[in-house]
């Protein structure tokens, strides 16, 4: 490394071939097909579109259409379009720190037609025709006349076909898909007056209904039940004002994907955001859990610097403590208001009118899959000590409940709290795990198939995925363009949350664009499928449940933490209490 160091710095200084010199610079604004959607768009905005569709083959590789019914561009201007620099949104230094639009740089023509070829097809308010222009790398054909409606479509066919090094960096065709989807989506609750359509290879993949109203934006991707439940968020502190959707505390999902901040009507990336938006969340979520949202925030242009990165992606805030309480206090009013008054019951809790207990009236059925370990003896006991035992926890002799959440258990070494929560879900995992990945996890097949709604991104991977579902128990088909059917579900969820669940595999799914091992990808299936058919917090249990739930806990390879990694028990030692009362120094 050093010998090529000192080679380099041997070499005469010189200057890049304007080719390779656009290239380079392409690389900062042109990441994948997404990067270009997102230029287009931003294009199509600051031309006062009110319609826009984009078209993708070959997960927009092959090619994105992006067509608008803006301004357009008058015909005398279009051969500077795609040169660096040119463009009709600043003129002078001052304007640079009072941006107004989404795009400033003159950067995204030129930087997509290093990388590909491009058509441009553009007719100005008011002119009687239109014009076309081809650009590939640096030659720009001259505009040539015809007719054509009002707005702009520019196409972009074999993306980084000139850069084949940059290929191998794509995902699978539907994890471009689902970024392509992504952003449209974010732009689409940007401007939720703006109608946008998203087809690939010719099939719908999103609709925006462009009515103006965000619940309409968020019910054509995150279904109707989620927008019914989201709440308001409206604050201002000082000169910042926030407006938007979260959700509340148990309306969540397991990535910030799902989280959505929007400066002055740009969709951004921004660390402090997210950290504001999870202190307003903290102690009301589990590990790992996260809030759906839709924050917009609005502030003097001149306290936001947007130009800190090519793809404009990122911002930074002139008094970022100022934005952060802002969001904070935001996040932290609406979740607060979810929050039950001192003293009052929760619903739910109340015991029976007929004297019995809710776990009578309601029974948890903790029984054991087909060939594995069965519930223990009904005498009381822990068990007889013959029995399969992970040798990490020592035989517990289960005292009661404590809050309808942890086990009280006595052990050798002092008392035990186990989280009956966290317990049960090691219990199903270590079972579920058991079936060997070439038998399919045991089925319960419904009377009645039952419809889900799916975001666009959840249907695009079912596309993919449905086939690798059918081993975890699933057995599920598409239904139209936004839903599916379901007609069966894993044994072990049937009286759990089975659409939960299949919404948060297909999540998965997406996140990772497609590209999971399978081995992974059932690992972490099942991980879900036994957080979804555990035991929640708040569920009473009689004596035997609880005694069952930890003979069977005793049995697993990994007792002592559930399979999100956080810990099923605490040991009180025997030490630590004759401390506390006082009957040792």
């Amino acid at each position: 490394m050093a010998h090529a160091i000192a080679a380099d710095r041997g070499s005469p200084i010189h200057k890049l071939d304007s080719a390779l010199a656009a290239k380079i610079a392409a690389g900062e604004v042109v990441e994948r097909p997404a990067s270009v959607v997102k230029e287009l768009l931003e294009n199509a905005i600051d031309a006062g579109a009110t319609r826009v569709r984009v078209e993708l083959e070959g997960g927009g590789q092959a090619l994105i259409r992006v067509q608008d019914d803006g301004c357009g561009i008058p015909a005398g201007e279009v051969d500077l379009a795609f040169q660096r620099h040119a463009t009709s949104k600043l003129a002078v230094l001052d304007d640079l720190f009072h941006i107004r639009t989404l795009g400033f740089r003159g950067e995204a023509l030129p930087s997509i037609a290093a990388v590909a070829k491009v058509e441009l097809a553009t007719r100005a308010a008011g002119a009687s025709h239109g014009v076309v222009v081809h650009a590939q790398g640096t030659d720009v054909t001259p505009a040539t006349p015809r007719g054509l409606p009002y707005g702009t479509t520019v196409t972009v066919r074999d993306l980084f076909a000139a850069v084949p090094a940059r290929l191998k960096f794509l995902k699978s065709r539907a994890g471009e898909v689902a970024a392509v989807q992504g952003v449209v989506a974010h732009y689409a609750m940007a401007y939720p007056q703006l109608r946008l359509t998203l087809y690939s290879d010719g099939r719908p993949v999103f609709s925006s209904p462009g009515s103006g109203a965000l619940s309409d934006v968020l019910g054509a991707l995150y279904g109707a039940e989620v927008v019914g439940r989201m709440l308001e968020l409206c604050a201002e502190h000082r000169e910042t004002t926030v407006r938007g959707l979260t959700s509340p505390p148990d309306l969540t999902r397991p990535s910030r994907a799902y989280q959505s901040f929007f400066v002055n009507g740009r969709w951004v990336r921004n660390r402090m955001l997210t950290a504001a938006l999870a202190e307003a969340y903290h102690t009301h979520l589990m590990v790992g859990r996260h809030p759906i949202c839709v924050v917009y925030l609005a502030l003097p242009p001149a306290l936001v610097d947007v130009n800190v990165h090519p793809a404009k992606t990122e911002v930074k805030f002139l008094y970022d403590r100022e934005v952060f309480v802002a969001v904070r206090n935001a996040a932290s009013a609406a979740v607060l208001a979810t929050m039950p008054e001192p003293g009052r019951k929760l619903a739910g809790l109340d015991p029976p009118a007929d004297g019995s207990s809710a776990t009578e009236q309601q029974a948890l059925d903790l029984e054991a899959p087909a060939g594995l370990p069965g519930p223990g003896p009904r005498d009381g006991t822990a068990g007889p000590a013959a029995r399969p035992r992970s040798g990490m926890m020592p035989l517990l002799r289960v005292l009661g409940q404590a809050s309808n959440l942890y086990i009280i258990a006595e052990g050798p070494d002092g008392v035990y709290m186990v989280d009956q929560h966290a317990a049960h879900e090691r219990v199903l995992f270590d079972e579920l795990m058991a079936v060997a990945p070439q038998r399919p996890i045991e089925a319960q097949f419904l009377l009645e198939p039952v419809a889900i709604e799916l975001s666009a991104a959840q249907f695009e991977a079912l596309d993919e995925c449905a086939a690798a579902l059918e081993p975890l128990g699933f057995q599920v088909e598409p239904f139209g363009t936004a839903a599916c059917l379901v007609r069966a579900v894993p044994a072990v969820l049937s009286a759990g949350n089975p659409t939960g669940a299949l919404h948060e595999l297909l999540e998965s799914r997406v996140a990772r664009g497609g590209d999971a091992s399978p081995a992974g990808w059932r690992e972490r299936s099942l991980t879900t499928i036994a957080c979804r058919s555990a035991v929640k917090a708040g569920q009473p249990l009689s004596m035997e449940e609880m005694r069952q739930l930890i003979y069977r806990l005793e049995t697993t390879a990994r007792p002592r933490t559930c399979p999100h990694g956080r810990p099923t028990m605490i040991l009180l030692t025997a030490s630590q209490l004759e401390r506390e009362f006082g009957r040792r120094g």
